[in-house]
């Protein structure tokens, strides 16, 4: 009796196991329904609003190759920084694009190769910050729920950290005078740093706060669907597609030019 108890629990366990892996594979289903939805935080160039309410910009280049490779159409949706993950579990999303990789973020998410690096800086009025200790004694803007916020609270326990719902706020608080610096990936302050009013007096750090790589996000689980990312993004390395992207938003020409001082591992 124990044996056929023991054996039925395992029957059980191997369905429930079964059912999980099932409902985390959706590639079938992105393809039976012709749509990846992908969700994109409006940070440009990664993120760009358009007048006409469309959004384009880097991650939604990525976006549009992944789709072309599942040979469906993207859609591209809006979203806030802080309600990311929650897209992605609650299937409002199918892929999350320009998400810092983490081991805590890999608890909740799986990711694909990082197909861009950066470091975390400041934007503050000319030679305010020239080395950390020189921020501590400051108020610094943070976006909220992102992983530019946590460091800087980790880095600088006593700092003043200000928390703002988009960069656009921390931007505008900064300008007023109201906080002395704001914190974020240095791609992003260079695009908004470009359009400031009164730029002349600011400018991005020398340090930065960290370094690390932007994944694309998928549902924790989704193994299929990370790997048609993971091949997506290889073959644009090789075929200089990925180098090509990252020139039309960070070329020398741009309102955010960067050196391209990584490649995507395959």
């Amino acid at each position: 009796m124990k044996l056929l108890k023991s054996a039925m629990r395992g029957f059980a366990l191997m369905g429930l196991l079964a059912a999980v892996n099932a409902q985390a594979d959706s590639v079938d289903a992105i393809k039976s329904r012709g749509v990846l939805t992908v969700g994109v935080v409006i940070d440009p160039p990664f993120g760009i609003k358009n007048k006409d309410g469309s959004i384009s910009g880097y991650d939604v280049d990525f976006a549009f190759a992944i789709a072309k490779k599942l040979g469906v159409k993207p859609v591209v949706l809006e979203l806030e920084a802080e309600d990311r993950v929650a897209a992605l579990n609650n299937r409002k999303i199918d892929i999350l694009t320009a998400f810092t990789k983490t081991f805590e973020r890999e608890k909740l998410v799986s990711f694909s190769n990082g197909y861009f690096v950066t470091g975390q800086k400041f934007v503050a009025k000319i030679g305010k910050i020239k080395e950390m200790n020189d921020a501590k004694a400051l108020s610094i803007g943070a976006v909220r729920g992102t992983t530019a916020e946590k460091t800087i609270k980790q880095e600088l326990p006593t700092t003043s950290v200000i928390s703002f719902v988009d960069i656009d706020e921390a931007f505008k608080f900064l300008q007023q005078g109201k906080i002395d610096a704001v914190t974020y990936d240095e791609p992003i302050l260079a695009g908004k740093l470009s359009q400031m009013p009164g730029k002349q007096q600011y400018e991005i750090s020398p340090v930065s706060v960290s370094v690390k790589a932007y994944g694309i996000a998928v549902f924790k689980g989704e193994k299929r669907l990370v790997n048609v990312i993971n091949d997506t993004l290889g073959e644009m390395e090789r075929a200089g597609d990925a180098e090509r992207i990252f020139n039309r938003w960070f070329g020398p020409t741009t309102t955010s030019p960067l050196p391209r001082v990584f490649k995507i591992q395959s």
